[in-house]
């Protein structure tokens, strides 16, 4: 084969990370985007375990259309004709039988002889594929095995009806170099007609490289789980082994996935939304700093050139563009192009002393936005910032009988103006009528609570960042009440927002047609 199939198991091994409970719903969403994204098999679920991952398996089963639709079983009959009850009305379904073969979990937790485990594997297949054609075995335990009694328990399940061969590192013990020479031990002594596959978990970290030495070995089929979900640690990131598979074909002789992986980053946002587990921001492929510069080095190369520090185009898995991250470590050049494109042509002493300003605001605020770059610009030039609205006085409401509601009045120059709003907390409320009093709509897309001090009486300290008018701006505000300190915050942000969008306005008339 020149294809690599892509197994997932986010809707199994995946929910069985601690913390997750995916209702049928839930579960029936993820698996239309896993089959939009281009899986080859979706593992819905272990149809025996409860009645709501049967139902969750079976409605998959009927209306997800594409990607094989798996069951995981047991050997015991009552498993397999569950799972088969759970799979059949697919278009194309699969079981996967499995049972444990190394010495440890015979003796420990199954109890049961070398004989019996064979015994087991060859009645479990056999049953299986009175249902269906496509069956999976897996030894667990794979790699802690014996490898004769392994691959003589996996010559037993093809001789009984197995079409894949999935060779498991159940508690992620292997590394790289053994487990390829596991995967090529399996195919050079069962024989038959099969595909093998590999399932890694990540307690070294080392699940993607495992299943990737897999694949330089001879296997065929990768079971992995988006943003690597999965027990303990997790399985192999399908994110990555397709992107790995995809950038370095140099590499794997040209081998492809059927992935469409501009869907990558919206199924991880996806899976994350569903299953409450966040992305880190540094997670390749699909975090959010996967394709963001903020060294000054990094930032001039990739400005001259993006595939001097990219080795993929962000584009190429649904992320943005590149991108450039004002902060500490940013340099000159960096600086320099962000103001070019805010419309601002600074030169000379005029640029030298504005990355002054930057640096020493940069040592104390994380991340520059363009608001702040207009801030900095505008004091350099001598027009200082001054700010459009201040708080004059508030009043919220708040219950569990009456909606939260809140009335602001704000001063504009020497002009009062008044807003009320509505929300769905206090919060919301207040954002509201400041919103309807200043006229500046938008969308807060970040926003983050902490306390200053202890104590009973701490500051909550309180900081968001504002989309409004094609602009992001952030806003802190300060108070005992975190209901004022984020209408402070928002007023911040907002004031941001109007100064820059008055100064664009200016520019437009001294510059436009």
């Amino acid at each position: 084969m020149d294809r690599v199939l892509i197994f997932d198991t986010t809707l199994r091994d995946g929910e069985q990370s601690p913390g997750i409970a995916l209702d049928v719903g839930e579960k029936l969403e993820i698996a239309d985007q896993l089959a939009r994204l281009g899986v080859d098999i979706i593992e819905a679920g272990f149809p025996i375990a409860s009645d709501g991952d049967f139902e969750a398996v079976e409605a998959i089963a009927q209306s997800v259309k594409g990607p094989i639709i798996a069951g995981l079983s047991r050997t015991g009959f009552k498993d397999i004709d569950r799972a088969w009850e759970a799979v059949r009305h697919a278009e194309r379904n699969r079981i996967h039988v499995f049972i444990a073969t190394s010495e440890i979990h015979m003796r420990k937790k199954l109890r049961m002889t070398h004989d019996q485990v064979k015994a087991e594997v060859a009645a479990g297949v056999a049953r299986a594929k009175s249902y269906t054609a496509d069956i999976e075995y897996s030894p667990e335990d794979a790699f802690r095995s014996d490898a004769e009694f392994m691959v003589e328990v996996c010559q037993i399940a093809v001789d009984n009806g197995a079409t894949t061969l999935n060779i498991p590192d159940t508690v992620g013990f292997g590394v790289p170099e053994d487990f390829g020479k596991l995967i090529a031990y399996v195919i050079d002594t069962v024989k038959g007609e099969y595909v093998v596959s590999t399932h890694c978990h990540n307690d070294l970290g080392l699940a993607v490289a495992n299943s990737l030495a897999g694949v330089s070995n001879g296997a065929r089929q990768v079971e992995c789980a988006i943003n690597g979900l999965g027990e303990r640690a997790g399985n192999a990131a399908l994110e990555e082994v397709v992107m790995a598979l995809r950038t370095r074909a140099d590499y794997f002789n040209g081998l492809e996935t059927n992935i469409k992986t501009e869907e990558l980053s919206l199924t991880s946002r996806m899976v994350s939304r569903l299953t409450g587990y966040p992305v880190q921001f540094n997670k390749a492929i699909v975090g959010r700093n996967a394709f963001a510069h903020e060294a000054g080095i990094h930032q001039h190369g990739v400005l001259e050139d993006p595939e001097t520090y990219e080795i993929m185009d962000a584009g190429s898995v649904g992320q943005e563009a590149a991108q450039i991250v004002l902060g500490k470590h940013s340099g000159r050049h960096a600086f320099s192009d962000s103001m070019e494109k805010l419309g601002l042509h600074l030169q000379g002493d005029a640029l030298n002393q504005a990355f002054v300003r930057f640096k020493e605001l940069a040592d104390r605020k994380v991340q520059i936005t363009e608001a702040d770059l207009e801030a900095i610009v505008a004091e350099e030039l001598g027009t200082g910032v001054v700010h459009r609205f201040s708080i004059a006085s508030f009043e919220f409401r708040g219950g569990t009988s009456a909606t939260p509601s809140a009335d602001v009045v704000l001063t504009d120059g020497g002009t009062k103006v008044e807003g009320h709003g509505e929300g769905n907390g206090m919060i919301d409320a207040a954002i509201a009528a400041i919103a309807e009093a200043t006229g500046v709509r938008g969308t807060v897309n970040e926003f983050h609570v902490s306390s200053v001090t202890s104590g009973g009486d701490a500051l909550g300290d309180v900081v968001l960042q504002l989309d409004a008018d094609g602009v992001r701006a952030s806003g802190r505000g300060v108070s005992t009440d975190v209901v004022e300190a984020s209408a402070r915050a928002y007023l911040a942000a907002v004031n941001k927002i109007v100064r820059l969008r008055d100064r664009t306005e200016v520019r437009e008339r001294v510059v436009g047609p």
